[in-house]
């Protein structure tokens, strides 16, 4: 036990009287040197009862330091019985306001269990004061600005558990993230925009039926686009995959051009343009020996153009185009595909008017799958989400 004296002072209204070492840890023992004073600022009539507590400050050199104080229930002549107000902790706390800040500065830099370690915190307090910090930092969307909308899910957790992302199509801030991505599960958000809905003109989204109808529920005048990366995705999955497994199946007496047909999946899912030389080569001889996969892989391109019309009608005359080429196809998958698919055109028309696409969501997607990843995952859903909107708080308009 030693005597410790400080050049200034640290902890306003309380002085230390001694301290104890034991290894890196330092014991500091404080006692008050004024009444207590309330939060109105009266000061106390009198003490009703008092406490020690241990309170947890920032390190002072290499030790890490506990504060061991004193800490009253004072008679306010206004309030009544209350606790002492203490500028440099907050009621409840186990943490002072400094080492708080301090935890709050490093939050942005280092993962929790890295500040852990630097503050001896524990990480699920140290995650306690980053989600007050995010609550708090935060920026409230303008409601009134927002006209346009991108809906997207993302795997949550393993099991076919998804979350919902909305956000503004043209800031890129992320307004809203909620687990689940059924009607119920998203209906929360429209919820909160509120009398905003009657203003909102068009929101893009893959073709989530329970996005659609939500949206038509909520926002009468807003357009549905459909996303192109979606349909396009799902055209590689339900019609080239199927009609190329079919053609291989189809070619069992003739090896090599079977084991062709079977490893050609990629160059026939990938966009030309980002195929290299040789890959390129293998895609034209495998076109060029198969007239069915050569049908749905043009069909494909030519589908994608929908997305590109000036105008609505210009989209129609495509499509009818197209339609009558699917139908004259004999192609049985691409025309299942073809039939579903027309249930939405009106979404695919409507990118004609509005330039609207998920692929800004598909990017934020890919970063909120680094930061699950970087977390180990994250057991508080709450404090995901809270991570996701800060990670994404839009440009200035």
């Amino acid at each position: 036990m030693s005597q410790l004296t400080f050049p200034i002072s640290l902890w306003e209204g309380f002085e230390p009287v001694h301290t104890e070492q034991t290894g890196q840890q330092l014991i500091i023992h404080l006692k008050p040197t004024r009444p207590g004073r309330c939060t109105c600022g009266k000061q106390a009539q009198s003490v009703h009862e008092t406490r020690l507590r241990s309170i947890a400050e920032r390190a002072i050199l290499d030790y890490q330091v506990t504060l061991r104080l004193p800490h009253r229930r004072i008679v306010c002549p206004d309030c009544g019985v209350v606790t002492e107000h203490l500028s440099w902790l907050d009621p409840f706390a186990r943490q002072t306001n400094r080492l708080v800040a301090f935890v709050e500065r490093l939050l942005p830099l280092l993962p929790i269990q890295h500040i852990a370690e630097l503050t001896g915190l524990h990480w699920h307090t140290i995650k306690t004061i980053d989600k007050r910090r995010l609550a708090r930092e935060i920026p409230e969307p303008d409601w009134s600005q927002v006209r346009r909308l991108a809906m997207d899910e993302f795997a949550l957790f393993k099991g076919h558990r998804y979350a919902t992302v909305v956000a503004d199509a043209d800031t890129h801030q992320v307004l809203w993230v909620g687990e689940g991505r059924s009607r119920r599960a998203i209906r929360p958000f429209f919820e909160q925009l509120g009398p905003h809905c009657q203003q909102i003109e068009a929101v893009a989204m893959d073709m989530n039926t329970a996005f659609d109808l939500e949206v038509k529920t909520h926002c009468p005048k807003a357009k549905v686009v459909y996303d192109l990366f979606h349909v396009v995705a799902k055209y590689g999955r339900e019609v080239i995959d199927r009609v190329r497994v079919d053609q291989a199946n189809a070619l069992r007496d003739d090896r090599a051009a079977r084991r062709k047909v079977k490893r050609g999946r990629w160059v026939l899912l990938k966009n030309r343009q980002n195929l290299t030389a040789t890959q390129a080569g293998y895609l034209d001889e495998l076109l060029q020996a198969n007239r069915s996969l050569m049908v749905v892989y043009l069909l494909r391109e030519q589908l994608k153009e929908l997305w590109y019309c000036q105008s609505a009608q210009e989209a129609f005359s495509q499509w009818a185009l197209w339609w009558q080429q699917v139908l004259e196809s004999g192609i049985e998958p691409l025309q299942q595909f073809a039939r579903k698919l027309k249930r939405y055109l009106h979404g695919i028309v409507a990118s004609a008017e509005h330039r609207l696409h998920t692929g800004r969501l598909e990017g934020m997607n890919n970063k909120i799958k680094l930061m699950k990843r970087m977390g180990y995952g994250y057991r508080d859903t709450e404090y995901f989400f809270l991570k996701i909107k800060a990670a994404f708080p839009g440009k200035m308009r």
